[in-house]
């Protein structure tokens, strides 16, 4: 494929900010070509725009001088962080610069009453860190496990229980901004408001003026004062004039909420809020909307936290899910539920609380007798009703449809009303699958439907459901267009409606005074085209079944240990279904180019972990399709190969010993240095054929032996050892030099185990190597020839079966019939052997990774009270999810392992001994970049425990 010059491409604007930029950011940074730019120019929202550039900012400097470079061309720029924002806020075909995977600044103030944090930062991440001190910030989206602070800042979101009282808006502190031109700004310093002062004095005099104005205009005032009683991110916060005096004060509060179109926000100081640690819910029925509004009325003054709304459709669409109550199939079409939630300091103000709440409402008759639950399970379980109403859309949507979710707010009189006519509006414009739930207690409802934009009629059916929807909430209702997502393109045309023409031209005053060029993400919040909202649709079309689901929302991005190197799962979607409308158009060129560049940046480096799955909305497990990808797309030589090592498990797993053997031998003899070299040179030459080394690559596992043993406790257990332990043993610099095999024998014996092995163990494996690959045919060859050796060794699953590598045991469980009784380490450890174990904690700092696999089995909480059973303390990195090695593409593609974990050597205090994992080769990537020794937990049990009999 021929190399392309995609900067000579560019418009002479764009060439010539590419050429200024290019002096002072590094050519890995500067993204050009439209595979690349569109996978990283896509969003959350149902629109699409691909950028002609895009760059990638690490720190406020750079972001001042590509500002100025921007200004300077004319050339327009859009700030991303997460990408999780609904409403088209975060796309441009001009330059996008991109801060997710930096930007990671947190910092909590003395006593946690502020925390200041840069714009990269997750919001749950700041709440993680807050959680020790009783506080988290204010907002509270439903997306805070991924969306980021910058995208929470600029589109003052909100959420259940922030509602107006807690939101951006109210709890920001300070901030440090970059301008259009350049121009910097750190409000909570008075030297830095002062240079400001007197570099752009025409801006706060600007804002000075039309807050006399707005003041003076007695009906504009008022307007702006009724307009923010109810939640409102419709167009700019003009709230901040009525609000404030000191210009300093107006601009760092119009900035929230203004999408990035007034200035650049480098970090946000908040002030933080109580994180009350006793809770209560209670799943409220009525017979109608209108009693449950009621409801709501009367709980607003309250002592509720939260109060969310939800209708009969809503409840249909989760009834059928595992763990929701029986009796939401008995309500009436009429039906809706109201979540209540209350939360309190100590028991007693718990107690309270739910009476105060239950007498407020004792007046309106329910459904069925109202029962408050404060047990976590219980409670959880009512707002996983809540949490899947989303999602039950978004999975039963028809293939290729877009799944939207609006929201508009309804001053709370006219809740029961307005939630009444957005039921019909949906079904009169052919959208009757539609639900609406929301924030009741703000009334702000949020209804979600699924358009297929790639027929007109449905296009069509949008814009009247929208056009009337936008004048039954203002001219009707009064209220607002949004509530909480931002104005973005989406609501753009409707912001003068709204508003007015009066508040309006204030707002494109606002706009031309911090941004007199237009050049920050213009066409966001203010936009003359009355029809933007209509334009650039994203393509959903078919793909795969497996993928087809997925709704671009970017909840994966943030577990996926490919993100910062190559793409992420939602990228990987996005590419794939872009080479699907090019292969339906017959545009050979674009669908080669793409699919060349996919082979890499999509499949290659994949690690196919499947953590996308446990995040994701409607459960899209892009492992999974990777790997159906790598199969459709295997060679003849690589499934020859393949049959290859199937027929001959054993040769092969010998040979790779007998490799590693060799390799450490020859390590032994050059030395470290000389063998980094020598191996990194020979990958070089062979074009990356040669595995990567390291230090701590394994030696040749010593031959296990496979003799049955009886210790006469009664006590039996089937032991498979993976032939990564039958192949790799520990490295040089491991401290305890058994292989694993002697470590898990050496626990059992000490638990009373009677071990027995499986006949023919040389040619066992699960599959999982060969599946990872694409060669699903040998793969699950492999995996049936397993399962029947367990069932005649294991009598038929009555005695327990342990595998040492949690990927294959998972692996077994997914592939194989139920009966067996299947367990990896950290879980037989723990159930089975500790009952018979004296356990000495040693006095040691250890670090644990929990392995992807063991992640998707639960055994998390397990992992972590195991190793702390078994030392003095225990370091569970944060935001280290699936380490990258991948099985063995740690081998061969060593910067998804060096990218998965760049944040973990960090995060180990320096007295860390030694780390812990269940995964052999998750544990060689994991040494050389933590730079400490990892073995498998089994070590760690073996060390602190002794028989108890």
């Amino acid at each position: 494929m021929p190399h392309t010059d995609h900067a000579a491409t560019l418009p002479a604007a764009h060439k010539a900010f590419y050429d200024r930029i290019r002096i002072f950011l590094p050519a890995e940074r500067v993204i050009l070509g439209p595979f690349r730019n569109l996978a990283l120019g896509d969003d959350a929202s149902f629109y699409r725009l691909v950028p002609k550039i895009v760059v990638k900012a690490v720190t406020q400097d750079e972001v001042a001088k590509l500002l100025r470079a921007a200004a300077a061309e004319d050339v327009a720029v859009t700030f991303r962080t997460a990408g999780t924002s609904l409403s088209g806020q975060a796309l441009t075909d001009s330059v996008l610069i991109y801060l997710a995977g930096h930007w990671r600044g947190l910092r909590i103030h003395p006593g946690a009453s502020h925390i200041s944090l840069e714009p990269g930062v997750i919001g749950a991440e700041a709440n993680f860190q807050l959680a020790p001190y009783g506080r988290k910030i204010g907002p509270d989206p439903a997306s805070i496990s991924a969306c980021m602070i910058g995208g929470i800042a600029a589109n003052n979101s909100s959420g259940m229980c922030c509602g107006t009282a807690e939101n951006s808006y109210k709890t920001v502190e300070s901030m440090r901004l970059v301008f259009a031109d350049g121009e910097t700004l750190d409000t909570a310093d008075p030297v830095s408001k002062a240079r400001f002062a007197a570099a752009r004095p025409q801006l706060l005099a600007e804002l000075a003026a039309m807050r006399a104005e707005i003041l003076a205009d007695v009906d504009l005032a008022e307007r702006i004062r009724h307009k923010f009683k109810i939640k409102n991110t419709t167009g700019y916060g003009l709230n901040a004039f009525i609000d404030f005096d000191d210009p300093f004060d107006i601009l760092l509060h119009l900035i929230i909420g203004s999408e990035g179109t007034l200035a650049f926000i480098s970090e946000v100081t908040y002030r933080t809020v109580v994180e009350h640690p006793f809770k209560a819910s209670s799943l409220m029925l009525y017979p109608d909307i209108d009693a449950a509004c009621r409801a709501t009325m009367a709980l607003k003054a309250g002592p509720v936290a939260a109060v969310e709304l939800m209708d009969r459709a809503s409840l249909r669409s989760v009834e059928d899910k595992p763990g929701m109550p029986a009796y939401l199939k008995t309500l009436s079409e009429d039906a809706a539920a109201i979540l209540v939630e209350v939360r309190a300091a100590d028991k007693p103000g718990l107690l309270a609380a739910i009476d105060g709440a239950l007498t407020r409402v004792a007046g309106i008759e329910p459904v069925f007798p109202l029962l408050f639950m404060d047990a976590k399970d219980d409670y959880e379980q009512l707002w996983n009703i809540r949490r899947g109403l989303f999602t039950s859309v978004g999975g039963a949507r028809k293939p290729g449809s877009a799944v939207i979710i609006e929201d508009v707010v309804f001053p709370i009189e006219h809740l029961a009303q307005g939630t009444v006519e957005l039921q019909r509006l949906m079904r009169d414009h052919g959208f009757p699958e539609g639900i609406i739930f929301g924030h009741a207690l703000e009334g702000n409802l949020h209804f979600v439907f699924c358009p297929d934009f790639a027929d007109p009629v449905a296009v069509g059916n949008y814009q009247k459901l929208m056009d009337e929807v936008a004048a039954m909430v203002v001219g009707r209702f009064d209220g607002s267009l949004k509530g909480e997502h931002g104005t973005g393109r989406n609501m753009a045309p409707f912001v003068e409606m709204e508003w007015g023409k009066t508040a309006y031209s204030f707002m494109q005053r606002l706009k031309r005074a911090f941004d007199p060029a237009g050049i920050l993400n213009p066409g966001v919040i203010l936009n003359d085209d009355p029809d933007v909202y209509l334009k650039n649709l994203k393509p959903l079309p078919e793909v795969n079944p497996l993928i087809d689901r997925c709704i671009e929302c970017g909840y994966c991005e943030s577990v996926c240990p490919s993100r910062n190197v190559t793409t992420t799962p939602r990228q990987r979607i996005t590419l794939q279904r872009h080479m699907a409308l090019a292969k339906k158009a017959g545009d050979l060129g674009a669908f080669t180019e793409f699919h060349d560049a996919y082979d890499y940046f999509g499949a290659a480096t994949c690690a196919a972990d499947g953590l996308c799955a446990t995040v994701c909305p409607v459960s899209v497990d892009t492992g999974v399709f990777t790997k159906d990808y790598r199969r459709q797309e295997a060679s003849a030589r690589g499934k020859k190969i393949g049959r290859f090592v199937a027929d001959h498990y054993g040769l092969v797993t010998w040979l790779s010993g007998r490799g590693l053997w060799l390799s450490d031998v020859v390590h032994s003899l050059i030395g470290t240095p000389a063998m980094t070299a020598m191996t990194h040179g020979l990958r070089k030459l062979t074009g990356g054929l040669v595995p990567y080394w390291t230090p701590f690559a394994p030696k040749g596992a010593p031959k296990p032996a496979l003799r049955n043993t009886c210790h006469g406790k009664g006590r039996q257990v089937v032991y498979f050892p993976s032939c990564t332990t039958r192949a790799m043993g520990p490295s040089a610099l491991d401290p305890d030099q058994r292989g694993l095999f002697e470590a898990t024998m050496s626990v059992l014996a000490k638990a009373g185990y009677d071990v027995i092995f499986p006949e023919a163990m040389k040619n066992l494996c699960c599959g999982l190597t060969l599946e990872s690959k694409g060669l699903h045919d040998d793969a699950a060859r492999k995996s049936q020839e397993l399962e029947a050796v367990l069932r005649a060794v294991s009598n038929n699953g009555a005695i327990p079966i342990l595998c040492d590598a949690s990927p294959c045991l998972y692996t077994m469980r997914c592939k194989m019939e139920p009966g067996l009784k299947l367990h990896e380490p950290v879980e037989f450890i723990y159930d089975y052997c500790l009952p018979h174990l004296d356990i000495t904690p040693a006095p040691d700092t250890v670090a644990l990774h929990v392995s992807c696999s063991s992640v998707k089995m639960g055994l998390s909480a397990k992992f972590t009270a195991l190793a702390e059973r078994c030392t003095a303390r225990v370091v569970v990195p944060r935001g280290i999810h699936c380490c990258g090695f991948a099985g063995d593409r740690g081998f061969f593609y060593p910067e998804l392992n060096a990218s998965a974990l760049a944040d973990l050597p960090g995060q180990l205090p320096a007295a860390t001994t030694a780390g812990y994992s269940n995964s052999r080769t998750c544990e060689i990537g994991l040494s050389f970049h933590g730079g400490v020794p990892y073995q498998s937990i089994v070590y760690l049990v073996d060390r602190a425990a002794r028989p108890k009999d």
